[in-house]
């Protein structure tokens, strides 16, 4: 039998989210960290309707898997029963399923099977912010559906850093903004390493474990080859009463639970941006920030995709260091400066403005779709698709008539 839940900030807010939906409007929702939208929120909607599937598109498969055991927790089910997920290689649902939790390659393949989405009520797009191609393909596919002969399809975007007004207005929303629980964090702008980027971490999250008397310690890095090296540098400090733990996609589920897990004493987490949001670290006093990540882009001087390591944007560093104040007020130490810092972009440019879309022209050329025409959300770089067109054709993925061969 599930108990008597926390109380969260999206909780009163719960009532206003079902009667817009209800009302026949989709929904933006801006919910800060730490409100409570990517359980809460699902939660509600199915408790609301007495049929039709909801799925929830995460973009991660971490952040699906725990969020959809922590909807059954609070249920007081395990997943399987009414509340599932599907991500790849795992597909964890029964036949009560109808709160399902899934990752944007997922749902891209369902909507190429049943581009009706037949029985399914309500889609929730949860940190769309992120702005992959692939979740921005689905919002369009799924706008569209709506529109045409889906009008009934309820569809709600979610995300704590995300402009709403122009989501709304693509989707006709309304916008529902709710405040975060966070506590005060204190900055401390160590400056960028003056010798290797694992022993400059080593040394905050030293000064960190010093710095407060309990609680967890996580580290943003920009990949799994710099949580190694990181690991190594701060190999002395596993011994005594501090764990030290791993956390990225790469990792199998078994490990990243072990990440996840409380310890019996302090822990040092050492995690790429998966730790940035949707997943929940709840003992977490202190952040070590690297500033960096690792992204996919075009090089100007091939033209081919990359995948480089770059400084994160303001509004990356914002949602980091909040890590650190979801339970009583924290610190962060960044490995850059202020002024870097004020340098740096304000958000993130989405994948659909840098990174190579000849996979994105190969799947709606393979649909049947003209490129140039889609009803993207936010249309790409006319030079970037023509770009992709003509490799997928020097390719002989696509004939002369840009038919898929």
């Amino acid at each position: 039998m599930a108990s008597a839940l926390p109380a969260l900030p999206i909780d009163d807010q719960l009532p206003a989210a079902l009667a817009s939906l209800r009302g026949g409007r989709n929904l933006v929702v801006v919910a800060e960290p730490g409100a409570g939208k990517t359980t809460r929120l699902p939660r509600a909607l199915l408790l609301d309707r007495d049929e039709g599937e909801i799925l929830v598109l995460e973009p991660r498969r971490l952040a699906a898997r725990l969020a959809a055991r922590r909807v059954a927790a609070e249920l007081g089910e395990s997943v399987g029963g009414r509340v599932g997920y599907t991500v790849r290689f795992e597909d964890r649902r029964g036949p009560r399923t109808r709160l399902r939790f899934v990752t944007e390659g997922i749902l891209l393949r369902r909507l190429a099977r049943e581009p009706e989405l037949a029985g399914v009520s309500a889609v929730v797009l949860d940190e769309l912010h992120e702005r992959h191609l692939a979740g921005d393909l689905v919002l369009a596919l799924l706008r569209r559906l709506q529109r045409q002969s889906r009008p009934e399809l309820r569809l709600v975007a979610m995300s704590a850093t995300l402009d709403p007004d122009p989501v709304a207005a693509f989707l006709d929303a309304d916008v529902l903004r709710v405040p975060g629980r966070t506590h005060p964090i204190a900055l401390h702008h160590l400056g960028p390493p003056k010798e290797t980027l694992e022993r400059a971490v080593a040394g905050a999250v030293r000064q960190a474990l010093r710095d407060e008397d309990d609680g967890d310690v996580l580290v943003f890095l920009p990949g799994a080859a710099a949580i190694r090296r990181a690991e190594r540098a701060c190999g002395g400090l596993a011994r005594g009463a501090v764990e030290l733990a791993t956390l990225h996609g790469d990792l199998p589920p078994e490990a990243q639970d072990r990440a996840l897990r409380p310890a019996e004493g302090r822990k040092v987490i050492l995690s790429t941006n998966v730790a940035e949001s949707s997943v929940t670290l709840p003992a977490v006093t202190a952040v070590v920030d690297a500033g960096l990540v690792r992204r996919a882009s075009v090089s100007p001087l091939t033209g081919l995709p990359v995948l480089a390591t770059v400084p994160i944007s303001q509004a990356s560093a914002t949602q980091r260091a909040g890590r650190a104040g979801r339970v009583r007020p924290g610190r962060a130490y960044r490995l850059f400066t202020e002024a870097e810092l004020r340098r740096r972009p304000a958000v993130d440019t989405p994948e659909i403005g840098r990174a190579d879309l000849a996979e994105l022209a190969l799947l709606l050329r393979a649909r049947g779709e003209d490129p140039f025409s889609f009803p993207f959300f936010e249309a790409p770089p006319r030079e970037a698709l023509e770009a992709a067109l003509a490799l997928l054709r020097r390719l002989s993925a696509l004939d002369e008539t840009d038919a898929p061969t």
